[in-house]
């Protein structure tokens, strides 16, 4: 696949991945329905190459990652991973090769959870930069009851996420935790009824796309960097993003408009 593609295009291509587009938002699904949405590397690498194409294309502000009714993503495909040995996957970097795409995107992206989100499933969703979770979603790392611990984020930004204590029972005990539990530890923005999942991740990701898209990777970038950062430098680097911002265009548009009392028009420059 050309990374110029239209995302849709691009996720012709794929097997386990569909996207469509609704105006500025591409929504991309999961789709192995008979393995409930299992991360195999055949759909890990036909996910990064379908987020490459959105990141590429201009005419796109955000996206909505998505799965099933029944499950966003069950985890990582066990039957694949089982017979592997260390040094099959210290080799070829497991993980790191083509799962992390979702985490290195500077577009928005947003996760729209229904049903189970476990193991890589759950970290697939974390790496996004919020998530939307319908009342039937369920979360949780169960990577200690086959025998291994979560390998793509789940003992890092889970903790960030929620702080200790939840991550270490969850990831200690592996059990699930739902929607409601998830918003209330911090692990999900919103939790909303099932039939109307999609329309409200849509709505968010849609509102992210209208406004100026240098100030928004700017703040996706600032609020991130809060992650990697101890707060004087983590203040120092948003300083200078908001110093940048005003030379952009979307800052004199969006402040005259304010001012004017109408919408503003932005050129995303």
């Amino acid at each position: 696949m050309s990374h110029t593609q239209d995302p849709v295009k691009a996720a012709e291509n794929a097997e386990f991945i569909q996207a469509e587009r609704s105006d500025t938002v591409v929504v991309v699904r999961l789709d192995r329905p008979k393995a409930l949405n299992a991360l195999c590397d055949q759909l890990t690498r036909e996910l990064a190459e379908v987020l490459d194409a959105i990141e590429a294309d201009d005419s796109v502000g955000a996206a909505v990652l998505t799965g099933s009714e029944k499950a966003f993503a069950a985890g990582a495909d066990i039957k694949e991973m089982q017979p592997k040995s260390f040094a099959d996957v210290y080799l070829e970097d497991f993980i790191t090769s083509s799962w992390e795409r979702a985490a290195t995107m500077r577009k928005p992206i947003i996760a729209a959870v229904s049903g189970y989100a476990l193991g890589g499933g759950a970290e697939l969703a974390m790496m996004c930069d919020f998530i939307v979770a319908s009342e039937s979603a369920k979360f949780g790392q169960p990577e200690i009851t086959i025998g291994v611990l979560p390998g793509a984020g789940g003992t890092q930004r889970l903790t960030r996420s929620v702080g200790k204590a939840k991550a270490m029972d969850m990831v200690l005990t592996g059990r699930m935790i739902d929607a409601w539990e998830a918003e209330r530890i911090g692990l999900v923005a919103r939790v909303v009824p099932v039939d109307s999942l999609m329309k409200v991740a849509l709505d968010v990701a849609t509102t992210i796309a209208g406004f100026s898209r240098p100030a928004v990777l700017m703040a996706k970038e600032s609020v991130g960097r809060s992650f990697e950062t101890g707060l004087s430098e983590g203040l120092r680097f948003e300083r200078r993003m908001f110093h940048a911002a005003f030379a952009t265009e979307g800052q004199s548009e969006g402040m005259a408009a304010f001012l004017d009392k109408r919408d503003a028009t932005y050129t995303h420059r």
